[in-house]
């Protein structure tokens, strides 16, 4: 079972998170797919649609279509409700939808009993202490929560009665005590992933049983074998195959058809096409009308994998960045494009990230301590600005959720607000206190949908700047009495001095900024890196 992409890898994106393996799920398969294999993530957040209040004399709700990419129809597609005008049933929440968002756990499995054994651990205490790791990074990342977080465990009689089903229209077989899906009986396997049957092979997630009638037939349920967990069946004890808890546990909290199912792109076979296979089978009425996949996550231009050792966690990442700077690098690419991890473009978000709180943050101050008159329209420019980011940000999303040119649809207005805050030119420009206030208020709801929105801007900046000594292995003393002996130097004109001090600081991320009332930090991009990047534009 799967989440369908909002935004973007986790969000909810996306999606960083704990597999059944552990609290260290490698990105690739957390980060790069909605969902990893069992997990799935909400990118987004639950909201009206965007658009500017009249108050501000912009443009009142104007919503666009959105359009989703659909792997089935490869194409992209105007999104309409199975049953228009009720709840929308899918993994996903976003726009103005009542959303009835499912996600499950698997906490039984071949590789779940295989690290159990291994560790010598009961496997659903095993499944409990990953799940509970995973839910914490979800956390984290301002992953909204599921409507219904289904376990296996927990619902082996609706797998039970969906076998049943597939048996009786006779879409499957039994051999000694395991029970496998024929997909030789089904004549429409393949058309999500576009392969022929004489094409497809046997799934990975399990040794090719000689008994099969097809190679490519699966596994629904798996007689029992020493040492595993059991249910008893009509077939003798055993536990369910992968493929079919997924579509047993969607049918029973969304019925047999609903509207958007995602996944990594790897899911696209087997794993999805053996759901519908299985769903079809089972109710020939089942229907899911939009197939959403995601692509991988490469590290330095590498796929991330296991066994070329260059997975990341998401609990390795945020012991040295903020999750909301991880989530701006995931949100920073198309959900449908593959995303490099590098650690000088999770550096680059967190400078951004930083840049912006820091802008809002300075906007809610004076705003506070300084009276506006609201009751007066807004210039012409600054309507301007927020209708443009209206547009901007609500067809970029409309459009196949692009959350990239959301993210860029942000930069003119903190410039101006920037402008506005610290210029003399900006300074002097009528309703200046109005028009901050405006802008920082629609950049909240962008922030709020797209999922960073911290619950303040003081804290978040704060925390950013402990991530930033952490990663330079220094601490705030040590910068504030370099601080002190650049200011002594500088007042002794040692300027070469001053100057080795600065770069000094600047090469581990700790930038100096000089000003009238004395010298302060912020944290930066390491010089090499921000000399890279400025030699690139």
């Amino acid at each position: 079972m799967a989440a369908a992409v909002v935004v973007r890898r986790a969000a909810g994106l996306i999606p960083l998170l704990s597999s059944r393996f552990g609290a260290r799920m490698p990105l690739h398969r957390a980060l790069s797919q909605i969902p990893p294999p069992r997990f799935c993530r909400l990118l987004s957040q639950q909201t009206k649609p965007f658009s500017a209040s009249a108050s501000n004399g912009a443009a009142t709700d104007r919503t666009r279509e959105l359009r989703l990419y659909n792997t089935k129809s490869r194409k992209k597609e105007q999104f309409r409700p199975r049953i228009p005008g009720r709840e929308v049933g899918m993994y996903l929440r976003y726009l103005d939808y009542e959303v009835r968002y499912v996600r499950n756990f698997t906490d039984i499995d071949d590789k779940i009993i295989a690290r159990a054994n291994q560790l010598g651990e009961d496997p659903f205490s095993l499944s409990k202490r990953f799940s509970d790791d995973f839910l914490s990074d979800m956390a984290n990342l301002q992953c909204l929560p599921p409507s219904v977080e289904p376990r296996v465990s927990d619902h082996v009689d609706e797998i039970i009665n969906m076998i049943k089903q597939i048996l009786d229209n006779r879409c499957a077989y039994v051999v000694g005590g395991d029970v496998y899906f024929s997909v030789d009986n089904f004549p429409e396997y393949g058309e999500l992933s576009g392969r022929k049957l004489d094409d497809n092979r046997a799934g990975e997630r399990v040794a090719v049983d000689e008994r099969k009638r097809n190679p490519a037939d699966f596994a629904l349920w798996k007689a029992a074998k020493d040492g595993e967990p059991w249910w008893d069946s009509p077939w003798g004890p055993g536990r369910p195959g992968w493929h079919i808890e997924c579509s047993a546990m969607s049918a029973h909290y969304l019925g047999h058809s609903f509207d958007i199912h995602g996944g990594g792109e790897d899911l696209i076979f087997p794993h999805h096409e053996n759901e519908i296979a299985q769903s079809r089978a089972a109710c020939c009425d089942s229907t899911i009308n939009y197939w959403i996949h995601n692509g991988f996550v490469n590290v330095n231009s590498q796929k991330m994998s296991k066994s070329l050792g260059n997975f990341v966690t998401i609990r390795k990442v945020i012991e040295m960045y903020h999750p909301l700077a991880l989530r701006m690098f995931l949100l920073g690419t198309h959900y449908r494009s593959p995303i490099n991890y590098t650690i000088e473009q999770l550096n680059v978000a967190s400078d951004r990230l930083y840049y912006t709180y820091q802008t809002l943050r300075d906007c809610e101050e004076i705003c506070q301590h300084q009276q506006s008159n609201t009751g007066n329209p807004l210039p012409a420019n600054t309507l301007n600005y927020i209708q443009k980011l209206h547009d901007e940000f609500e067809t970029s999303m409309s459009d196949d959720l692009h959350t990239s040119v959301a993210l860029a649809a942000m930069s003119e207005p903190l410039k101006v607000m920037n402008d506005l805050l610290h210029t003399r030119k900006g300074k002097k420009q009528d309703k200046r206190l109005e028009s901050l206030s405006a802008l920082e208020e629609k950049i909240r709801v962008v922030l709020s949908v797209l999922g960073l929105l911290p619950s303040s801007y003081h804290e978040a900046l704060q925390q950013l700047r402990d991530k930033a000594l952490r990663r330079a292995s220094i601490t705030e003393e040590l910068v504030v009495q370099k601080i002190e002996e650049r200011t002594a130097a500088r007042k002794a004109k040692q300027y070469e001095k001053s100057d080795e001090i600065r770069k000094e600081l600047a090469a581990v991320g700790i930038a100096l900024m000089d000003g009238p009332d004395g010298t302060t930090w912020r944290p930066s991009l390491p010089l090499p890196e921000e000399e890279a990047v400025l030699a690139k534009t």
